[in-house]
């Protein structure tokens, strides 16, 4: 819904309806009686009475009976796109303005997630053109060397010769590689278990990785087939775990995990270009340095990397995005500097079930029906929009919600008195406390409290095995809103007092 808010001639805040009070994080009522400046940044807000007063006094119109896109500041100091129009009417001899704000959030992720997508379908096209004309090139250029090597019996030449062979072969590999990265590469797809593939990897990438790296795996017991490339698979997975071992410096621990999961209009929100359906996903997360968000947007691009000048040529990860697509899979990056850095391979599964129909019963269905009512829940969450998201998706179950945007704050209001059912909290935060200690913490102070863990970085549920108790539970992002259900609803059932 949009919001609507209604002002006078001086910018003071009449009227507002509940959306208005959804959409920037405030108490409607709180609202009322304030400059409506007051949900603008600082920049424009310093100008807005100025903007209202050269109305009234010129009648130049910028905004009313116009529009626009401008940016809006919830209550926790974050800015977010809206589009914006305003009407000015006079009622009983009063001016007013009547604004009309849509929230843009949304369609600026899809908008970003789409440039994203054609940028690399571009890079793509272009790349698949200069790696096929490259080919021609060096198919002569090879042909002619090994005909020059066969009638040339000079010692001094030969040698000459075979070094420029192998320069050509070099140039003929790279090409090949950029091919996968087009999706012109030739595939050999074959039913296969992941479990399998990634096992028979791992045998070579024991001995490769060195005494000083920890490879832990996490098979779901039940994994549908899927249709792939045992070749291309593997060499994608070597890809990803030798990128593993820089980022981690040759010390540290991997962890390849593998699960059947659904893919829902949910997910398809925040990652565009995906069918919904099932999948089998293959997860490599290491506990490395990580990415910075910058290097994230590049990371699929050919030639472009993070490593030395001497470290590596940019061609691994393109690669490896190159063959899942081509595949007709998916890939996702999840990474925090310092922490580490988890990549999801989404395979379509073989499965017969039916995508559209479990989601009927184990998604929206579930998520319709409130049986949070009378019980609060603590959210604790740094990234805003995250945040906002949860808190959305708790309060439609019914749930009471209070937010924090650390483990330090979190604590805080818990110590406060404040009456909390569950706390459902990040894993990584800022902060001195992780979700982890937060969760440690709470065991302590608070053990009738259910704690509910969530991280898009998969190693951390290995790293941490062991550190949490028996009343918490991890649930990995991205999940689905029947996932954080199920997880809500089995807390409830253990509870003694449900």
């Amino acid at each position: 819904m949009d919001a609507i808010i209604l002002s006078d001639r001086h910018g003071i805040i009449m009227r507002a309806n509940p959306a208005a009070g959804a959409m920037f994080d405030h108490g409607t009522d709180d609202m009322i009686g304030k400059n409506v400046n007051m949900l603008m940044p600082e920049a424009l807000a310093i100008k807005h009475d100025g903007f209202i007063q050269h109305h009234i006094e010129t009648g130049e119109k910028r905004i009313i009976g116009i529009g626009r896109e401008v940016e809006g500041l919830h209550s926790d100091g974050t800015v977010f796109p809206l589009h914006l129009s305003v009407g000015r009417a006079e009622v009983d001899g009063r001016l007013m303005f009547v604004g009309i704000l849509h929230d843009l959030t949304k369609r600026a992720q899809t908008e970003a997630a789409l440039a994203r997508s054609q940028r690399l379908d571009a890079i793509g096209r272009m790349t698949g053109g200069i790696a096929h004309d490259f080919n021609n090139l060096l198919t002569v250029i090879i042909g002619n060397l090994e005909l020059l090597d066969a009638r040339t019996p000079d010692d001094a030449q030969d040698a000459l010769i075979r070094d420029a062979l192998e320069a050509a072969e070099l140039g003929a590999d790279l090409t090949s590689r950029l091919m996968i990265f087009a999706r012109r590469s030739n595939l050999k797809p074959v039913k296969s278990d992941l479990r399998k593939l990634c096992d028979s990897t791992l045998v070579i990438l024991k001995r490769t990785l060195g005494a000083q790296i920890g490879i832990r795996t996490e098979y779901a017991p039940d994994i549908s087939l899927v249709l792939v490339d045992p070749v291309q698979l593997q060499s994608a997975l070597m890809n990803l775990a030798l990128n593993a071992r820089d980022s981690m410096d040759g010390k540290g621990e991997l962890l390849i995990s593998i699960a059947d999961v659904t893919i829902d209009d949910t997910y398809m929100a925040q990652e565009i270009d995906v069918e919904p359906g099932h999948y089998v996903r293959l997860s490599v997360s290491d506990n490395g340095a990580g990415m910075t968000p910058e290097a994230q947007k590049h990371a699929f691009e050919p030639f472009f990397t993070t490593k030395s000048d001497s470290g590596g040529n940019g061609l691994g990860l393109s690669m490896v995005y190159g063959f899942v697509r081509q595949t007709g899979g998916h890939i996702t990056l999840y990474s925090e500097e310092g922490l580490g850095t988890s990549f999801g391979l989404y395979f379509p599964s073989l499965s017969e079930k039916s995508a559209s129909a479990e989601r009927s019963h184990t998604g929206r269905y579930a998520a319709q029906v409130p049986f949070g009512k009378g019980r609060k829940v603590l959210v604790v969450e740094d990234n805003p929009n995250v945040r906002r998201l949860s808190v959305t998706r708790i309060r439609d179950l019914g749930f009471e919600v209070v937010e924090a945007v650390n483990g330090d704050e979190a604590l805080a209001l818990l110590r406060s008195g404040i009456q909390i059912d569950i706390v459902f909290s990040d894993l990584i935060m800022p902060g001195s406390l992780s979700g982890y200690e937060l969760a440690a913490q709470v065991a302590v102070e608070f053990p009738h409290l259910k704690v509910l863990l969530t991280s898009g970085y998969a190693s951390d549920i290995v790293a941490a095995r062991g550190a949490v108790g028996e009343n918490q539970d991890v649930l990995h992002k991205p999940y689905r809103q029947s996932d954080l259900v199920a997880r809500l609803q089995a807390l409830l059932v253990d509870d003694p007092e449900g």
